[in-house]
């Protein structure tokens, strides 16, 4: 087993996969690949819930199909094609397909790649970890949830790691509910990732989400004094924590996407969406 895994490099990226013109595509795709950047409301609506329960669902069912799917020899392009087939399966558009230029159907994040990587040609290695993050828009909706998978043989510091940020994410939904404040969610992240000495990548954080992709309220998954807005029944958004093995320093591939930590150690991910309710939190993509 290894205990350490050669730094991931860029492959080649196929083309985009083309998605039936009879599915609904969300306003960006017409408007190049830019978002409207209009602020979400708590929603009240019932039909606006249900429709959000849906997408929620099936962004979870699309990312179920994609882990026993990961094993080595497989590359993260083929990975994004049974998730590609997997959205239209659903009667949904693959989220992340065009948004801001996007050129593929989900992000695959291998090891030290942190978030946004780019599926391409380069086989997955015994060892590796890689996170799949799946959104999908269906019924006017947008649902996004992620997990990391282990490829093989992982090494017994990678796999806790991996343990320990899907139970960070329990950790930060737990702390949701109507009356608390969004600092309540890092805070709960913090004191899980810091009790096992990990790092948490502080660039990227969750997003408000529902009608549009990504907007207010901003979830940092560390305890940060400035989110002190209160949670509202209706408002929905992501938890998505980054821990790292070693330092949570981040850069930037030139391709404009793949966040990858700055001294190539591994970083796990889990996303859930999750609803504000009248008594505590509703997760929509369990």
């Amino acid at each position: 087993m290894r205990s350490t895994a050669p730094q991931v490099r860029p492959g080649s990226v196929s083309a985009a996969r083309p998605v039936p013109l009879s599915i609904r595509r969300p306003s960006y795709v017409g408007a190049g690949g830019t978002p409207s950047g209009r602020q979400l409301e708590p929603l009240d609506d019932p039909d606006a819930i249900a429709r959000l329960r849906r997408a929620g669902a099936a962004a979870r069912r699309v990312l179920d199909q994609l882990g026993p799917l990961v094993r080595p020899g497989v590359t993260t392009d083929a990975l994004d094609a049974a998730a590609h087939d997997a959205y239209i399966a659903e009667g949904g558009y693959p989220s992340p397909l065009g948004y801001r230029g996007f050129p593929k159907s989900i992000c695959t994040s291998v090891n030290e790649v942190v978030a946004h990587g780019i599926p391409d040609d380069r086989p997955l290695l015994d060892g590796d970890i890689v996170n799949c993050d799946v959104t999908i828009y269906l019924d006017g909706m947008h649902g996004d949830c992620s997990a990391t998978f282990l490829c093989g043989d992982v090494a017994d510091d990678v796999r806790e790691l991996v343990e320990v940020t899907e139970h960070a994410l329990h950790a930060g939904v737990a702390a949701v509910r109507p009356g608390g404040r969004v600092r309540d969610i890092g805070r709960a992240i913090q004191a899980v990732a810091h009790s096992h000495g990990y790092g948490i990548v502080r660039e990227l954080v969750g997003h408000g989400i529902g009608e549009e992709f990504h907007s207010a309220p901003y979830v940092h998954h560390y305890d940060e004094p400035r989110d002190r807005n209160r949670l509202r029944p209706g408002m929905a958004f992501t938890i998505e924590p980054m821990l790292t093995l070693g330092e949570p320093d981040v850069i930037q591939w030139s391709d404009g996407w793949t966040i990858a930590t700055l001294d190539g150690t591994p970083s796990a991910q889990f996303e859930h969406t999750v609803l504000v309710t009248n008594d505590g939190v509703e997760v929509l993509t369990a």
